[in-house]
């Protein structure tokens, strides 16, 4: 394989990567906000439980946001994990 057919396949699979973590990332608030927010499940959602769902990914979203720019932060000024 030449060196062109090396950085399609890496970048084909760092995009493929990120779309996984995407993936994980929505089954798990989905399972959290479900068992937080879903009482009963019926034939339709209630609009106080449609409510609780959209906060809550919401709040999840905002968090991992918040948390992935402090990694990124601590990162560029050299801090790292230790």
């Amino acid at each position: 394989m030449d060196k062109g057919g090396d950085s399609e396949l890496q970048d084909f699979l760092i995009a493929e990567k990120q779309k996984a973590q995407f993936n994980a990332q929505i089954h798990e608030f989905n399972d959290f906000c479900w068992d937080k927010c879903v009482d009963k499940p019926g034939a339709k959602l209630d609009s106080r439980t449609e409510t609780c769902i959209s906060n809550c990914v919401e709040r999840f979203i905002d968090v991992s946001l918040l948390i992935t720019n402090r990694f990124a932060q601590m990162l560029e000024k050299g801090g790292g994990m230790q």
